[in-house]
């Protein structure tokens, strides 16, 4: 049987960042799949997660900087497939990388990356994994160990492998993202990722060369130790999934640690930070 799902439909104004604020918040509150539109954002919850306070600690639908109307539904899981084709529209960075669905033209550039996203966050449309790319141009990862924690569709363990890595752990604790994950590496013929379902805690005893991490500011904060315990001396990280104005207590974390902040790449207010060991 299908699962059934709640749908929320968001107006928002301004839209930005008002629109990357409350998904990121919904996010939290457990909702899996977010449709943006010209008024805001759909946004799907299962209806085993939902309550009718599910939007109590949604903090920006309070917030004095943004108008934010919303109307709900009960849905059947349908062809979400067809959702994502009507909405997924193929992107290139820095003309040297191209995200696109399978359905998509081949724009026949350095690096093709071919995702089918599902219901899991991370097809490179969103400014984080965007700059993550980024950040990933500039490294020599060539058989370097690497670390993907809240791998999402595992756009950024499949490009690591594509510029070199080996062997690369993929990591999401949601289920969808797992399993799309899974698909998503067979989809791109990548023959050293290994996908895990789970959170920090299947970090023990292991170690990388390289450790990225696009999450949120609060698991960031909260993982920061198992992090960079889990990274080599001369290590790489890379963290993103907060804004501008996080950065002193993201930066303040880290240096108890001892990294060193290398490089800052900023989109629309989003932040990406390279630091090393």
């Amino acid at each position: 049987m299908d699962n059934i799902y709640t749908e929320y439909n968001f107006t928002i104004s301004p839209k930005e960042p008002g629109t990357e604020i409350l998904i990121a918040e919904l996010g939290l509150v457990g909702f899996e799949s977010f449709v943006e539109n010209e008024n805001g954002v759909v946004a799907y919850i299962q209806n085993n997660d939902w309550n009718e306070n599910i939007l109590e600690d949604v903090f920006v639908l309070k917030s004095s900087e943004f108008t934010i109307e919303y109307s709900h539904k009960e849905i059947e899981q349908t062809n979400w497939n067809a959702e994502w084709e009507k909405n997924f529209n193929p992107i290139q960075v820095d003309d040297k990388v191209s995200v696109r669905a399978p359905f998509h033209e081949n724009p026949n550039l350095e690096f093709d990356i071919v995702i089918e996203p599902k219901m899991s966050f991370g097809t490179g449309h969103h400014e984080t994994t965007y700059m993550m790319l980024q950040h990933l141009l500039d490294l020599d990862v060539t058989n370097k160990k690497v670390l993907d924690m809240g791998c999402g569709t595992g756009i950024l363990a499949i490009f690591a492998e594509m510029k070199g890595a080996k062997p690369v752990d993929a990591i999401d604790i949601d289920s969808w993202c797992y399993t799309n994950s899974l698909e998503n590496v067979e989809r791109n013929n990548c023959k050293n990722i290994s996908v895990f379902e789970g959170d920090s805690v299947l970090l023990k005893d292991k170690k990388y060369d390289l450790i990225i991490a696009n999450i949120n500011r609060n698991i960031l904060l909260k993982d920061m130790e198992v992090y960079t315990n889990c990274l080599n001396d001369n290590g790489t990280l890379l963290l993103s999934g907060f804004y501008q104005e996080d950065i002193p207590i993201i930066d303040k974390e880290v240096k108890k640690y001892k990294l060193l902040l290398i490089k800052t790449i900023e989109r629309n207010n989003w932040v990406a930070l390279r630091y090393q060991k």
